[in-house]
């Protein structure tokens, strides 16, 4: 399959959804606190979403090949699970980390981000992973710009999360979204720079790294969905989706409740997102709300699946 060169009509389309799939997050947060359980969550999410928002919970009920349907419309991943948890009776404690993952369809356009949550009081190894990998999301966000590759994002995320003393999970990756939950191209987080696929203008897809504490090697559970490391580490992940832009790049993800864009490492990075604020400011992140993070989507089994 080809890589979709959205169309300024389409790329309005998904930032819309971008939007409101961003605002989910925004209305769950002060909802998710000790004592609540995660199909809570899912219940008071779906509502949202087909009530406030009129759109459609992508995940709910999607069947890639070789899956049974999942069964809810929000993934909820927590402490050791990678991606995929499916919301049940599990009810969340002090000092859980959860991942909270949305995607919606909104007149035909997926929008597809996910936070980290704090539940209460989060030990400081917790709070450290969560922030880290928010950063190795936004470092791989900053490479993108026409003529930067696939690569240069990948190595971004690497070598933040490796430096930092964490693992980056290989088997699953971001992937292009538009009128197609899952599109080409695949956006791998590891890699060198300089390699595979280069970015061009009106492209779109999510950043999405998942990062683990401990080792990256991760097991499925029988569930056929939930993705958990396979030492118990805690994992974290954050996502959002981005167009690559004549300048740069656009977060279309973003929304008043979105956690604070890190401190960028140099100037010209600074300069980049002047550049984007002065163009929409209407989109730029608001200041940091409860710590929130992804959604992942498996393609195969040897090549990395998309979230």
């Amino acid at each position: 399959m080809a890589v979709v060169i959205k169309t300024p009509l389409e790329i309005e389309g998904m930032r819309v959804a971008g939007r409101l799939a961003s605002e989910v997050l925004d209305y769950i947060a002060p909802h998710v606190r000790p004592g609540v359980s995660t199909d809570t969550l899912d219940r008071l999410c779906h509502a949202y979403m087909v009530e406030v928002q009129q759109s459609i919970p992508a995940p709910l009920n999607y069947a890639p090949p070789g899956y049974s349907p999942f069964p809810k419309s929000i993934c909820t991943s927590v402490n050791h699970q990678v991606c995929h948890g499916i919301p049940g009776e599990r009810v969340l404690r002090n000092g859980d980390i959860v991942n909270i993952d949305i995607t919606v369809i909104k007149d035909g356009f997926h929008g597809d981000t996910s936070r980290m949550f704090l539940v209460g009081d989060c030990g400081i190894a917790a709070k450290r992973l969560c922030e880290i990998t928010h950063r190795c999301m936004w470092e791989g966000i900053r490479k993108v710009r026409p003529g930067a590759t696939l690569g240069d994002i990948g190595a971004a995320i690497q070598r933040l999360a490796e430096s930092s003393g964490y693992s980056v999970v290989r088997e699953f990756c971001g992937h292009g979204i538009g009128r197609r939950f899952h599109e080409e191209p695949q956006i791998l987080h590891y890699g060198k720079p300089g390699t595979g696929l280069s970015l061009a203008s009106g492209m779109i897809f999510t950043v999405e790294p998942m990062i683990n504490a401990g080792r990256r090697e991760i097991r499925e559970l029988a569930d056929g969905w939930t993705i958990v490391t396979k030492d118990h580490s805690l994992s974290a992940q954050w996502e959002h989706t981005v167009l690559v832009t004549d300048a740069g790049f656009e977060v279309l993800t973003l929304s008043a409740g979105s956690p604070a864009i890190p401190d960028p490492p140099d100037a010209s990075f600074a300069d980049l997102l002047a550049t984007n604020v002065a163009a929409a400011p209407a989109r730029v992140a608001a200041p940091l709300a409860a710590v929130p993070v992804g959604l992942a989507r498996q393609v195969g089994s040897t090549n990395p699946r998309r979230h």
